[in-house]
C-alpha cells in the first residue's frame, strides 16, 4: 500500500441534490429538489446520468425523492466521514482538514498537525472552510463492495446522517451493513431561507418495511453472510486502515469538481449568520459545533 495515499471505498457513481450550471459565463452550483444519480464521466453539459437514475425516475414519476441503499460497513464513521475542510479554490488541492479539536494542514514543510478552532475562529479559514461530508452507499446487488458517493456541505444533511447512522448501529446490534435502508430527501424552511425550502438528506428504513421487519431481515442476512464466510469485521478493519493511510481523502483530481460544486462561492444557505454564533467550548467536538452553528442559522 502506497504510504500517504488515502484508500477510499471504490466509487461507481455519484448521488447529488444539485448540479453545476453555467450562468453569465460562470459555472455556479444550483440547488435542486430531487436526487440525481450519475456516472463518474462528465462532458461539457455535466455529469452523465447512471442507468439507475432513469430506472428510479420511472418508478417515482419523474423525480427521485428516495433511493434504496445498503451500507458497506458496520462502523458509522467509515460509511460517512465529516470534517471541516479548506480547499485551494484555484487548484482544487486540499489545504486543511480538522474535526474541531485538531487538524492536518499543508505547509511549506509538509503536512503538519495544529489545533482546530473551527471555521469561525480560524484565521486561515476566512469564510472558505466548511463542514464537508462524504457518504458511501451500495445501490443494487451487482457489486457489494462498490459504492456511490454523496457529498454535502449542508449542516442539516451532516447532522441528520451522523445521527441516523449512530442510532441504526445501536438498535441493530452493530449490523449496520445488513440493514435495508433508504436515502430520503426532506425539506425544511428557516427564517434565513425566507420561506424557501432547504433540502437535505435523511436515512430511513426502506419503504414498506417497519423497523422491526428491517432488523429481522438484517439478523438473517448477517447469519447468512457468516455461514458463507463473509468477514464484515475484517472488511471494516481494512477500510479503516485504508482511510487512515494519508492526510487528505480528496486529491486534486476530485478536488476540482468538489470546489466547483461546494466551495467556489458562499451561497446564501452557507453564509455566516448575522447574529453571533453561540459560544462553544474550546474543545467541543465537530458535532457540538455543528449543532451550535445550526441553531444560529435557524434563529437568525
Amino acid at each position: 500500500m502506497l504510504k500517504g495515499l488515502v484508500i477510499t471505498p471504490p466509487v461507481l457513481g455519484r448521488i447529488s441534490i444539485g448540479k453545476v450550471v453555467e450562468k453569465n459565463g460562470k459555472r455556479l452550483p444550483e440547488k435542486d429538489d430531487q436526487f440525481t444519480i450519475t456516472s463518474q464521466v462528465q462532458n461539457k453539459d455535466g455529469w452523465l446520468p447512471h442507468p439507475l437514475d432513469e430506472a428510479l425516475r420511472k418508478e417515482q414519476g419523474g423525480k427521485i425523492r428516495s433511493i434504496p441503499i445498503r451500507l458497506l460497513f458496520n462502523d458509522p464513521d467509515l460509511n460517512f466521514r465529516a470534517e471541516y475542510s479548506l480547499f485551494d479554490r484555484t487548484t482544487g488541492r486540499p489545504l486543511c482538514v480538522g474535526d474541531g479539536q485538531n487538524c492536518k494542514r499543508q505547509t511549506e514543510e509538509g503536512i503538519k498537525s495544529f489545533p482546530c478552532p473551527s471555521p469561525d475562529a480560524c484565521p486561515l479559514a476566512k469564510g472558505g472552510c466548511k463542514p464537508y461530508g462524504r457518504l458511501n452507499v451500495a445501490l443494487g446487488d451487482d457489486d457489494p463492495l462498490g459504492s456511490f458517493v454523496f457529498r454535502t456541505t449542508g449542516f442539516n444533511s451532516i447532522r441528520t446522517l451522523s445521527a441516523r447512522l449512530q442510532y441504526f448501529q445501536a438498535i441493530s446490534g452493530n449490523k449496520l451493513s445488513c440493514l435495508a435502508l433508504e436515502l430520503r430527501l426532506r425539506g425544511k424552511s428557516t427564517r434565513q431561507s425566507m420561506g424557501t425550502p432547504i433540502y437535505y438528506v435523511d436515512i430511513t428504513p426502506r419503504s414498506g418495511l417497519s423497523t422491526e421487519e428491517m432488523l429481522l431481515q438484517a439478523k438473517q442476512l448477517d447469519e447468512a453472510r457468516r455461514q458463507a464466510g463473509f468477514d464484515q469485521d475484517a472488511l471494516d478493519q481494512a477500510a479503516k486502515q485504508g482511510l487512515g493511510n494519508g492526510a487528505f481523502e480528496d486529491g486534486e483530481e476530485d478536488g476540482g469538481a468538489v470546489v466547483e460544486e461546494f466551495f467556489s462561492t458562499l451561497s446564501e444557505a452557507d453564509s455566516l449568520p448575522t447574529s453571533p454564533v453561540p459560544a462553544t467550548p474550546q474543545h467541543a467536538t465537530l458535532g457540538q459545533k455543528l449543532e451550535a452553528k445550526a441553531e444560529a442559522l435557524t434563529s437568525a
